[in-house]
């Protein structure tokens, strides 16, 4: 069994020296030059164009039409799924612990994130411009409306499992890629990102984040979570600060009205 696991990047950055885990530069049509070592996103079948809106999503794009190892991956530069995040990269999950959490799992996963004090859907509208998120639930129930409760029932939860970080056989990982995309090129039709600043535009990123755990609940999958490795210090008290901020302060809300 082939394992392949992705990781994310636009620069040069520190990367594992394990050749189940392949760097690949995102965006990389926009950057007209190859990063050495580096699997570019703008070969083959590939919206490598799109990464200003896509995020990390135009690797799981390139992966899913490209990549043709049993099991597929997807972390970032600066987040991996690991078994012990204390060692950073050596802690990162290994091929053998792979297989193994493969074994009786569907789908590696990270560990839930918690708001506790907001649900999905009041942290995003919160966070982000509401209208894409709502553009997401009319486009699921048009055209996935077997997903809408599933939708909903997510929306309302306090919790779910972010950062587009995932790892499945390469079947699921395709059938993953597949509804989802179909879900965001609709919804990319349908909203006007025109007047975002280049924060926000980054929505096809953010949202996607909440589609994850639509399809693994609404499919009955079941998962492995395992914590997250992160690269670089978090700032955890000005999350705090900036998460009670949005709640309170209504000014602090991005919202458009379409």
């Amino acid at each position: 069994m082939t394992v392949q696991i992705y990781v994310a990047a636009h620069k040069p950055y520190q990367m594992p020296q394990n050749k189940t885990y392949q760097p690949i530069f995102v965006g990389a049509a926009l950057h007209g030059v190859a990063l050495c070592h580096y699997q570019s996103d703008n070969s083959g079948d590939n919206i490598s164009a799109s990464n200003p809106n896509f995020n990390e999503l135009t690797a799981l794009y390139w992966i899913w039409k490209n990549c043709q190892a049993d099991v597929k991956g997807l972390d970032q530069y600066r987040r991996y799924l690991a078994a012990d995040p204390r060692q950073k990269l050596a802690g990162i999950l290994t091929t053998a612990e792979i297989e193994k959490l493969l074994e009786h799992h569907d789908v590696i996963v990270p560990k839930k994130r918690h708001y506790y004090i907001e649900s999905n859907y009041s942290h995003y509208i919160h966070a982000h411009h509401q209208a894409p998120l709502d553009t997401v639930r009319t486009v699921i129930s048009r055209d996935q409306p077997a997903y809408l409760a599933a939708f909903d029932q997510l929306m309302h939860r306090t919790s779910a499992h972010m950062f587009n970080l995932m790892i499945m056989p390469a079947a699921k990982f395709n059938a993953y890629a597949e509804w989802l995309f179909s879900i965001l090129f609709e919804v990319e039709q349908e909203i006007d990102i025109s007047s975002y600043d280049a924060q926000e535009a980054r929505v096809f990123g953010y949202l996607s984040e909440l589609l994850l755990d639509v399809w693994i609940n609404h499919n009955q999958l079941s998962y492995a979570e395992v914590p997250v490795m992160y690269m670089e210090k978090q700032q955890l008290p000005v999350k705090a600060y900036n998460l009670l901020k949005r709640k309170f302060l209504p000014q602090a809300v991005k919202r458009t009205h379409f």
